[in-house]
This record gives C-alpha cells, sequence and structure tokens, in this order.
C-alpha cells in the first residue's frame, strides 16, 4: 500500500513502467513465498530466468510478461538485476539462517536492492546533476537495502513462524540473545537494545539513499522522496510498538500517509 501511494504521484508513462516492474517483481518472490512455494525447485527458477531473458528480446509469455517488456523497450532499462533477484530466491529455496551482516546484505541486495538499480532508467536523472551516474545507482541501491531491512525488521514475527530468521546471528549472540529467543518471541530489555541498533542502521541507509533524490529527473523526486519517508515511518512504528515485532505488525496509518504527501512535496520542490 505504501509503495502504490508514491505511484500514484509519478507520471503516467513512468507509473505503467514502475507498476510493471513491481509486478514482475512480486511474481518472482511469490514463486518461493507463496501458495505453491513448496512446489518450487531450482529447475523451475531456471525457467522463470529463461522466460526473463524472452521478455527482453521481445518474446512476452503472457500480459504481465508483456508489460516489463514494453518498459523494456522504452526506457533503458538493464536485465542484470532482474537476473540478481532470481539470485535471491535461489538463496531463499535452502538458507534461512545469515551468520553475519554481511551474508544479509548480500541476500537484501539480491531481493530488494535490485529494485533500486531497476527504477532509476525509469525515474531518469537529472540532465543538470553534477553527481555521478554511479553515485545515483548507489543511492538507489541504498534505497532498497533499507525497505529490506525494514521489511525484515516489521517481520520478525512472521518470519519465525515459517522458520525463518533474517537477522545477523552474530550481532544476536553479541546482544545475549538465541535463536530460541527468536521464537519464544518475548519482548526484552536485551531485545529492546539490539532492536535499536538494527533500526539505527537502517535508517542510515534511508538517510544514504536521500542524497540520491536531488540528482533525479525533477519529476521523480516527489514521488521517490514521499515513498522514501513512508516507509521510513514503519521503523517508527516498531519503536511505537514497544518493539515488539513478533505478534503487533508495525504499519503507518492513512492519515500519517496523507500528512508526509505535503511535506514531502516541499522537500523535493527545494531539491530542484
Amino acid at each position: 500500500k505504501t509503495f502504490y501511494l508514491g505511484t500514484q504521484l509519478m507520471t503516467p508513462e513512468r507509473r505503467k513502467a514502475v507498476w510493471a516492474i513491481y509486478v514482475w517483481c512480486r511474481r518472482t518472490d511469490e514463486l518461493v513465498d507463496g501458495p505453491n512455494s513448496s512446489y518450487i525447485t531450482p529447475k523451475a527458477l531456471d525457467r522463470w530466468e529463461k522466460r526473463l531473458e524472452d521478455l527482453f528480446e521481445g518474446r512476452p509469455y503472457d500480459m504481465y510478461d508483456a508489460a516489463l517488456s514494453d518498459t523494456v523497450s522504452k526506457f533503458p532499462v538493464d536485465i542484470q538485476p532482474f537476473k540478481d533477484m532470481i539470485e535471491g530466491m535461489r538463496l531463499d529455496l535452502w538458507k534461512s539462517r545469515y551468520r553475519s551482516f554481511d551474508e544479509l546484505y548480500l541476500y537484501c541486495y539480491y531481493v530488494a536492492g535490485t529494485v533500486g538499480l531497476m527504477t532509476v532508467p525509469v525515474m531518469g536523472i537529472a540532465p543538470d546533476s553534477k553527481a555521478s551516474t554511479e553515485s545515483v545507482y548507489n543511492a538507489a541501491l541504498a534505497l532498497g537495502i533499507a525497505n529490506q531491512l525494514t521489511n525484515i525488521l516489521r517481520d520478525v514475527g512472521e518470519d519465525s513462524r515459517r522458520g525463518r530468521i533474517y537477522l545477523p546471528l552474530d550481532e544476536l549472540a553479541e546482544a545475549g540473545l538465541t535463536e530460541e529467543d527468536i521464537f519464544r518471541g518475548k519482548v526484552t530489555d536485551k531485545w529492546r537494545k539490539f532492536m535499536k541498533g538494527q533500526i539505527l542502521r537502517a535508517r542510515l541507509f534511508f538517510d544514504e539513499a536521500e542524497k540520491g533524490v536531488a540528482h533525479l529527473d525533477s519529476a521523480s523526486r516527489w514521488p521517490v522522496l514521499a515513498s522514501l519517508w513512508l516507509y521510513r515511518q514503519i521503523l517508527d512504528a516498531i519503536e511505537a510498538n514497544d518493539y515488539n515485532n513478533f505478534t503487533k505488525r508495525a504499519y503507518v496509518n492513512k492519515a500519517k500517509k496523507l500528512l508526509s504527501l505535503p511535506v514531502a512535496y516541499a522537500r523535493a520542490a527545494v531539491a530542484s
């Protein structure tokens, strides 16, 4: 819902292009997290990757593929981030623990950092920007990482009920916590302290991402900044829930979302 609201602020052509990318990403994620995930094998993901290659070459399989194929024909979108996302799905078939943040970062890149790289060609870089193309893409990558870290922190309880822990195990151990503490789902002072550190890290990635907004095409600054601010508020909601992300789902209510839009618009205008 947060993502959708952000896309409503885009120009019609960009909105359709981003929707096409989102639908492909969602379908890819559903392969390993959806109702038929127990039947998905590495070979099935190989077939999905071949299908991706076909649609990039103008041979879509269905209408959803056709929407992305149309996007690819209109914007200079590269296939590699899409392939990398499929690699993240391959990880999800067998990996449910992450020993360190380095390991978790790579997973976050595969499943979400890639989305930032997919969408920069659609958003466009401002013609008068003095920033390097690399720095703009790095900011987009940071936004994808920040969003995924936020998802992980929001969904700790939900993931644990599926036997998954997307938290750095070495940092859990340093905080005096174990996997059993996650499955038990009890909010303690140790958990609160651990969560504060995880939330701080996610916010730092959001800060890094925000630096790149001023260098986007002027028509893209408001929707991207609004999306960033709206998603970042999920971290505030986790705090408001006293760090109980085991049984309470953190979300931003509609009123708060709508109040954020004019503020984001004003900030985006200043960046113009």
